[in-house]
């Protein structure tokens, strides 16, 4: 509220005003203590499940696995190292395997700013592997894939 510049009482009539608001919008604003989300409205619940199992139902289709093998070559890549190895924006296909579960994204140690991502058990067990390491050729891919990104690296200073 401070952040605001507003009271209790201004703050609750301006929730009460955008919940109006969002009433046939598909949004509902949730409260819970001192805390207020903005989420899917209960009566929109069943088309957003429909849409989710539309969107998982589908193949992940070649750029989603090019993708998927970028990340477990590379034993973790961000999204910038997708793009420049597979040459395209991968963006879409990053979130459509965050989606499924098949890839998480975790703030990278060198670069606070970037997502790392990585496979998942899910992933591993979709491949039919107990460990990234014994994918086919893994230890040549993945070396060959570090020496590369190691001389762009340098092309780049």
């Amino acid at each position: 509220m401070k952040l605001l510049g507003i009271d209790e009482e201004g703050l609750d009539m301006a929730l009460e005003a955008l919940g109006s608001a969002l009433k046939s919008r598909g949004l509902a604003i949730v409260e819970a203590d001192k805390e207020i989300e903005l989420r899917t409205a209960p009566e929109a619940a069943n088309i957003v499940k429909k849409l989710r199992e539309n969107e998982l139902s589908r193949d992940l289709g070649r750029a989603g696995l090019e993708t998927l093998a970028v990340i477990a070559y590379r034993s973790g890549s961000t999204r910038s190292e997708i793009d420049w190895v597979r040459g395209v924006n991968s963006s879409t296909s990053v979130r459509t395997l965050l989606v499924r579960g098949l890839v998480r994204g975790d703030e990278d140690e060198r670069d606070r700013r970037k997502i790392r991502y990585s496979l998942t058990p899910e992933a591993l067990a979709h491949l039919s592997v107990k460990r990234g390491r014994e994918l086919p050729r893994y230890s040549e891919l993945s070396q060959e894939a570090e020496a590369v990104a190691l001389r762009e690296k340098a092309n780049e200073s």
